[in-house]
């Protein structure tokens, strides 16, 4: 079975999670430990995001933190709520054919499957103001 591009963004946002916690680990021997999958090699695909978020993080981290209410920083995030908006600010800056509509898209159903409804209003606002400030400049 082949993988689409929303089961590879799930199987990043795993990989991403990971590293949360061990920077250091393979990215092989996670992609490996993914319960779900059936294939050995990663996915090119796969290997865009998780590499283009390792490359950008800095940068993504402070567009984070300027959609952030007043009073908010970065570290108070959900982990899971953190990959998925370094995730969804790559693909919309980074990755050509990806439009910005879809990114938030996923976006939203990544959090549906790895985080709350309340954090999917976040999410979706927070990529909402994001994509209204990168086209009115």
């Amino acid at each position: 079975m082949s993988l689409n591009r929303h089961m590879i963004r799930e199987e990043a946002f795993q990989v991403l999670f990971a590293l949360q916690s061990d920077p250091e680990t393979d990215i092989q021997a996670i992609y490996e430990a993914i319960p779900h999958h059936d294939k050995k090699e990663i996915p090119a695909y796969l290997l865009t995001l998780v590499n283009g978020v390792r490359e950008h993080q800095d940068e993504l981290d402070k567009q984070i933190n300027g959609l952030l209410a007043s009073g908010w920083t970065i570290s108070r995030l959900a982990k899971p709520d953190l990959v998925i908006l370094r995730l969804a600010l790559f693909e919309m800056q980074y990755v050509d054919n990806v439009p910005a509509v879809v990114a938030i898209n996923e976006a939203l159903e990544l959090t549906k499957t790895f985080s709350s409804d309340k954090s999917r209003k976040f999410i979706n606002g927070a990529l909402g103001q994001f994509e209204k400030q990168t086209t009115n400049n």
